[in-house]
């Protein structure tokens, strides 16, 4: 798939501009005072550390007229950047344009010890072929948001896969172990019993280091990551640098409602998935976390959003009404006005109207995939590339998402008998023809 370099985003996207703009055709660097720069990052932030350091940066880059470094890191432990990573990315395309410095570190390095960050058990170390691969498209999806000439890309590997054993000795010595026990996560497996790997105690310090190698003013992240972020305070001033400070944006939920928005649990909607699929799977997020998907996805401001809830909870605005917009909105972003309206009404004809439609893929299942004419669901979803692992071709079944002909598969051990060109359909609006080849 091509990515757009200049998607359609406007001052939904960066509320720091007085009037609107042609999107992405360059930074716009617009003056501001300390105080309204101040309120413009604040905006949706969960929580600033410390505050009062952030405002003595902002002046001090105004009367050095040098731009504050701001760093986010992200592990390539998908190929694919969802609406919950975009979250910490508009945040960064917002200080770009206020004409701050982005420099966005692929965790090449740290992908491969996994970050334990609420986890409850350690992850699975990745492969190098596995990082390198997902890299390679994740990287290309960040110019969807970020301005590619007003950021520095880099690989933390670059450093810190060049350090020898004394160097981690050296900056391990700088962090106790009572300090990494602090974390919540690391506390409550120590009281389940669950084992923790030595290498998830060295997480922190990694992701520490990076802010000591690019001498971060700002490092951004979820609220997951506030741990890791104080600990690259910690290790920039033991490196006799200025800490930087920690700006937390909230964790989206998933399509489930319950989880953060997470590639692994397959409750994600992918920035560069079709407007269809965009669409319908915004449509199916649970009503009660529609505000902050709207706050955090659609990027609405707080005063809007208020006024959508409080007519939905007054009978004005009908949910389903409300949900459309929100679809709308996250779709137009990504693909812009006339895909977002295609989506919509395509939408509404399948199902306001109960109608199948106009075109679908037709897909192939060998053969050899069933056993005495018949197929495990789970398996189906997966040959016919519907789901892409087998945890989320449960999940799809589990939540009443999947169907054969308009019959409702809701058992997920079950094993089907499927006829050439029978229909399927997972999920919202993805439909497909099925075909029996071999």
């Amino acid at each position: 798939m091509l990515l757009p370099h200049n998607p359609p985003f406007d001052t939904l996207l960066c509320p720091c501009y007085d009037k609107p703009s042609k999107p992405h055709r360059g930074t716009v660097h617009l003056r501001k005072s300390v105080d309204e720069q101040f309120e413009i990052i604040k905006l949706g932030a969960v929580e600033i550390v410390p505050e009062d350091e952030l405002k003595r940066k902002l002046a001090k880059s105004e009367r050095e007229n040098r731009p504050l470094r701001i760093k986010l890191g992200i592990d390539p432990t998908a190929p694919d950047i969802h609406l919950g990573f975009a979250v910490p990315l508009r945040k960064m395309r917002q200080l770009q344009d206020l004409g701050h410095e982005v420099v966005l570190i692929v965790g090449d390095f740290t992908a491969s010890i996994g970050d334990p960050s609420g986890k409850s058990e350690t992850r699975p170390m990745l492969s190098a072929e596995q990082i390198r691969a997902n890299a390679e498209t994740f990287t290309a999806q960040f110019w969807i948001i970020l301005d590619r000439s007003k950021t520095t890309l880099t690989f933390n590997g670059d450093w810190l896969g060049k350090m020898t054993f004394g160097d981690v000795v050296t900056e391990t010595s700088r962090v106790t172990v009572a300090r990494i026990l602090e974390r919540d996560d690391f506390q409550k497996r120590l009281a389940e019993e669950r084992p923790i790997g030595l290498h998830e105690l060295m997480y922190p310090i990694a992701q520490a280091l990076d802010s000591v190698e690019v001498r971060a003013d700002v490092e951004i992240g979820g609220t997951d990551q506030k741990f890791n972020i104080l600990m690259g305070r910690d290790l920039q001033e033991s490196h006799g640098q200025e800490a930087q400070v920690g700006l937390f944006m909230p964790l989206l939920p998933g399509l489930d409602g319950v989880q953060k928005m997470s590639k692994s649990l397959g409750n994600y909607i992918g920035i560069t998935e079709s407007p269809k699929d965009m669409f319908g799977k915004a449509m199916s997020i649970p009503d009660e976390v529609m505000p902050a998907y709207f706050e955090l996805a659609a990027g609405m401001q707080a005063t809007e959003v208020e006024t959508i809830v409080r007519g939905i909870e007054s009978g004005q605005i009908h949910p389903m009404d409300a949900k459309k917009r929100l679809a709308s909105e996250i779709t137009r972003i990504y693909h812009g006005e006339e895909a977002a309206q295609s989506a919509r009404e395509e939408f509404e004809r399948v199902f306001s109207q109960r109608e199948i439609p106009t075109e679908m893929p037709e897909v192939s299942i060998p053969s050899d995939q069933f056993r005495d004419g018949r197929i495990w669901i789970v398996r189906l979803l997966t040959a016919a590339e519907m789901a892409k692992s087998n945890g989320e071709a449960r999940r799809l079944v589990e939540q009443g998402g999947v169907t054969i002909d308009g019959e409702r598969i809701s058992d997920v051990n079950a094993e089907m008998e499927i006829r050439d060109g029978q229909i399927l359909r997972a999920g919202k609006l993805r439909f497909a023809r099925l075909r029996i080849s071999g």
